[in-house]
């Protein structure tokens, strides 16, 4: 029995949307005919399961697995992130019957890829007892050209400011503990470091010289 299998589905992968809906049993379920836009999240893992189905007719791999997932994305400046797209996936491979529990997937490599004509993912599985996955990081001969990211729009009046130094003055006693024993510092007997961000007290200074 074969331990490989590899899916392809065409199409720009989404992310898994975090709405649910609570029924009478106190279930929770991804909506799929409610004539709503979050109905594409189901749709797309009942899509992925049924194209796996058909790719690989019978088989049902049930062994821990390595996953190669490659992801072909339309634009490069505008998709969802990579790392939050295998949910969606893996759930619509499990319920498609090619493996028994996404659980199965012990390592998984995603590469990301830009193909404007036809967005889409690759899957392979392989399976653990026949096959290995090694990898290596090289550094270039030549460098590429730098590809830089910028915060969101919205994002961008949350950049986090620096500390604080702490002063002698700012310091009372119980109100700031020394970085090193935690105990309140009493008065001013302290040191400061780190441009003022760390107290130590002088307990603790002695015992680093």
């Amino acid at each position: 029995m074969t331990s490989y299998a590899k899916v392809v589905v065409m199409g720009t992968p989404i992310t898994k949307s975090n709405f649910k809906l609570i029924n009478k049993e106190g279930r929770s379920f991804l909506p799929m005919n409610s004539g709503k836009y979050h109905d594409r999240y189901a749709n797309y893992e009942q899509e992925i399961a049924f194209t796996a189905m058909s790719q690989n007719p019978g088989l049902v791999l049930d062994e821990a697995l390595i996953a190669i997932l490659k992801v072909y994305y339309k634009s490069e400046k505008r998709h969802p992130d990579t790392n939050n797209i295998t949910k969606s996936i893996f759930d619509g491979i499990e319920k498609s019957g090619l493996i028994i529990n996404d659980a199965q997937i012990t390592r998984l490599v995603i590469e990301e890829y830009y193909d404007k004509e036809n967005p889409r993912f690759e899957l392979e599985l392989f399976g653990d007892s026949e096959f290995n996955l090694t990898y290596q990081v090289l550094k270039r001969e030549a460098p590429l050209t730098r590809k830089s990211y910028e915060l969101a729009s919205n994002k961008k009046g949350e950049m986090r400011t620096k500390p604080k130094p702490v002063k002698k003055s700012d310091v009372t006693t119980g109100s700031n503990s020394c970085s090193v024993c935690k105990k309140p510092i009493s008065g001013h007997d302290f040191i400061s470091a780190d441009a003022g961000r760390t107290i130590i007290c002088r307990g603790c200074f002695n015992k680093l010289l």
